[in-house]
């Protein structure tokens, strides 16, 4: 069986996607991330940016595998199945930026808000050339994206941006889904994952 990565956003915690993770088959392999600087979790003097946690998340590639992201971490998941495409067997973005202009689909500014909830979070998180524009239409990975109806930070815009620039990707929208849609609609999102997966 495939191994998941799964990969949180900015928020930092490998928590966030247990709950969903715990409603999959037991038997597939798993593996939660958290990022070291960013959050709440301890620092790392090695992390300086967003290509040290791809180099972390490549480092646990040691065959295909599927990706399921959030948020940031779907900036990182479109890169390794942009750069590595043979190591990327299945893509789930979830309110993700992956790389695209996001104040021209309509996304708040997530910034001041993330540094009043996480003062100690590493400085390069909020500085606004953190995550650079993707040439998402390279993605071959089949990619499901799952977007809620009232997240600001990445609205629904968004997901319908990417479905329109992915060659293999399927959106489904959550209903009353904010930016922690993954976490708070698991029952709701697992079963879409696992089907994606399976």
């Amino acid at each position: 069986m495939t191994k998941i990565l799964f990969l949180p956003g900015a928020g930092a915690s490998p928590e966030f996607w247990k709950p969903a993770g715990a409603l999959l088959p037991a038997d597939w392999p798993k593996e939660y991330f958290g990022w070291p600087g960013l959050g709440d979790q301890p620092h790392d003097p090695t992390i300086k940016g967003l290509d040290d946690l791809l180099r972390t998340v490549a480092a646990r590639m040691d065959g295909p595998v599927d990706l399921v992201a959030q948020s940031m971490g779907g900036v990182i998941a479109s890169r390794l199945a942009i750069e590595r495409p043979h190591n990327v067997r299945r893509l789930v973005l979830t309110v993700t930026s992956a790389g695209v202009d996001m104040a021209g689909l309509g996304a708040s500014n997530w910034r001041e808000d993330y540094r009043k909830s996480f003062p100690r979070a590493a400085a390069w998180i909020t500085e606004s050339n953190a995550a650079p524009l993707l040439p998402v239409e390279k993605i071959a990975a089949p990619t499901l994206l799952l977007w809620g109806d009232s997240d600001p930070i990445s609205p629904a815009a968004v997901g319908r941006h990417l479905q329109s620039r992915i060659p293999d990707a399927r959106l489904h929208i959550v209903a009353g889904g904010d930016h922690d849609l993954a976490r708070t609609h698991a029952t709701e999102v697992a079963p879409l994952i696992a089907r994606h997966l399976g």
